[in-house]
């Protein structure tokens, strides 16, 4: 088993990191364009295996996609991190030339690969990644819920004052500030959350979930990097195990939810496929008009990538 991380700074770093630790691969490499970049990051790692006692090999390599050949899934986070007052929207046009180089490359070596998209904005990386590999849509898709839905979990787990264990969420929509959590199918324990947080507090999570990227940007100057890298290693340790876990994943519909033609978060099932599976859930009319707002939002940006192109 190989995997392939593009792009060695915070988020790909970490995610190589979890990925070794978890031994979900005989192999892991670590791609970057700078030079000596990944090969420092991934002899760091490295050498941690005595003390965290794992086996996992990382190797870097700078820009040299012979040494991804034959990987059995690739993430993709490579792209400029947002700063203070940017929002994903502004980074398309530089990280979609990125991305769809990152794809060419990644397809020309491993053409059977998985591949996941981390790089922002995140639902149109997706998109370009799907043109660029030229495959099945199961095989190329997003890392977001699973992020989004940490975040809404661990704020819920923490106003609660309960492990983040017993809480399930799930959370639908872009990435981004048009995201939609959905309290109806939100549980702690397998109890309705409703039942144990009033709809006020409850509200105020929701509010601080659409914009926990940028809470985070704003105290740090620059993007997130633990909860996004270690929640694409579990999308990664989902399809290498086989696990068939069901996760808010940035899919291609085509009629679910009554949207066609775009990539937006839904619940999938995730296995050695892939996409095993897209989950229709019964939205209520308000739930449904949210998630068309932000397949709206997210279209908006996809359209300015196709005009782009044009």
């Amino acid at each position: 088993m190989k995997i392939t991380v593009v792009g060695a700074g915070n988020v790909g770093a970490t995610c190589a990191n979890v990925i070794a630790h978890k031994e979900l691969a005989n192999e892991v490499v670590l791609v970057d364009i700078k030079e000596g970049f990944a090969e420092g990051k991934a002899l760091d790692i490295w050498e941690t295996s005595p003390i965290n006692l794992y086996d996992t090999r990382t190797v870097g390599s700078t820009n040299d996609y012979t040494k991804t050949a034959d990987s059995d899934v690739v993430v993709i986070t490579s792209g400029l991190p947002r700063k203070p007052g940017m929002s994903r929207d502004d980074l398309i046009s530089t990280n979609a030339g990125i991305v769809k180089s990152v794809t060419e490359n990644i397809i020309k070596y491993s053409p059977d690969a998985k591949i996941i998209i981390v790089s922002n904005p995140l639902d149109v990386m997706t998109y370009v990644a799907y043109l660029s590999a030229k495959v099945d849509s199961s095989r190329v898709f997003g890392m977001a819920g699973i992020l989004d839905t940490a975040r809404y979990r661990s704020f819920l787990a923490e106003a609660l004052d309960v492990s983040p264990k017993d809480i399930q969420a799930v959370l639908m929509g872009g990435h981004g500030d048009t995201m939609v959590p959905l309290p109806r199918y939100t549980t702690v324990g397998g109890i309705p959350v409703t039942e144990l947080i009033d709809s006020e507090k409850l509200d105020a999570i929701v509010e601080r979930t659409k914009k926990g990227g940028g809470e985070l940007v704003n105290l740090m100057g620059t993007s997130a990097w633990y909860a996004p890298g270690a929640a694409a290693a579990q999308m990664v340790e989902a399809i290498v195990r086989d696990q068939k876990r069901v996760f808010p994943v940035c899919a291609w519909l085509q009629g679910e939810y009554g949207l066609k033609d775009i990539y937006l978060g839904v619940p999938v099932v995730l296995g050695k496929n892939g996409i095993e599976k897209i989950i229709e859930l019964d939205l209520n009319a308000e739930e449904k008009a949210l998630l068309d707002e932000s397949a709206k939002a997210v279209k908006d940006v996809m359209d300015v990538f196709d005009n782009m192109n044009k």
